[in-house]
């Protein structure tokens, strides 16, 4: 009688074993790098696909009660310019710059811009920011004023453009230019 217990335990734990082992083999996650940094979230491995968080491609995610998913990523090109002179590498201290970002195939409205600069310890220092309510704009430049900025380390520095899909939305970054403040 004891042994049969026994041998029906081996074979409930047995079979609960290699269903969680194939699971496991279905259904991995996973560590995922974009452009040199890991994502928050991670992924899954299932079935030899790759899936991230829709969150995790960059851009402005929104969705509506029919289950449809958009997201809204402009292509932005990023220029910093010192007087009339384009540059992106800096040596430390003090400079005087203006960031130009040129936003095309903007397919849905925004509500806001905004220009910040994160430095290699991760501090942010926002630039300038402007709000689009009730325009639409498909592409368009986005010029700072001039502003002096103490990079005071060296290491890398990104400047960020974000937008605001809507009023009360959070700013999301869409890209960003990277800055390398070295010693004279």
């Amino acid at each position: 009688m004891r042994w049969k217990k026994i041998a029906l335990c081996v074979i409930v734990f047995s079979l609960m074993g290699s269903s969680l082992l194939f699971a496991d083999a279905v259904t991995q996650k996973i560590r995922v790098w974009s452009n040199g940094k890991e994502m928050a979230d991670g992924g899954y491995l299932i079935d030899g696909k790759t899936y991230i968080p829709v969150r995790e491609a960059g851009g402005v995610v929104t969705w509506d009660d029919s289950g449809k998913v958009k997201i809204l990523k402009p292509n932005v090109h990023i220029f910093l310019f010192q007087g009339d002179t384009v540059f992106g590498n800096v040596k430390i201290g003090k400079l005087k710059f203006k960031v130009f970002s040129q936003v095309d195939t903007l397919t849905d409205e925004i509500f806001a811009v905004k220009v910040a600069i994160t430095d290699p310890s991760g501090n942010v220092k926002d630039i300038q920011s402007q709000e689009y309510e009730g325009s639409r704009k498909d592409n368009f430049w986005f010029p700072t004023s001039e502003f002096t900025y103490d990079f005071k380390e060296t290491g890398k520095y990104r400047i960020g453009f974000f937008i605001k899909g809507e009023k009360n939305g959070d700013y999301v970054l869409v890209s960003e230019k990277v800055i390398t403040a070295f010693n004279p």
